[in-house]
């Protein structure tokens, strides 16, 4: 597998990049964030995902409040280099804060 170096990585305009949580055993995606590079930093050094988070504009350590924490298995980083992969175990079975498995956990209803 190719590697990456952190100042690769192509940022917003804003700072940010998109990572998808999937988990590394099923492969479900289970959420969609944001980060920037002290969270991505963060990320890495502490094996745990933190995220930047846009609506209170802070950094974010998943689970701090939740208790449904992230540990990081892998990172991958897509072909443009602009966006992120977490491969992560999940600590509590959960990366919803409503208490589901995934964040994506409805549907749309076509009607």
């Amino acid at each position: 597998m190719e590697k990456i170096k952190l100042s690769n990585i192509k940022y917003d305009k804003n700072g940010l990049v998109p990572v998808i949580v999937q988990d590394f055993k099923t492969h479900k995606v289970l959420m969609l964030a944001y980060s920037n590079k002290e969270a991505i930093e963060l990320s890495l050094k502490k094996k745990t995902a933190h995220f930047w988070s846009r609506s209170r504009e802070e950094l974010w350590l998943k689970g701090a409040t939740s208790g449904n924490y992230l540990k990081i298995i892998n990172v991958l980083i897509d072909c443009d280099n602009d966006s992120l992969v977490y491969k992560v175990d999940l600590d509590n079975k959960q990366a919803c804060h409503t208490g589901e498995e995934s964040c994506f956990f409805k549907e749309i209803d076509d009607e």
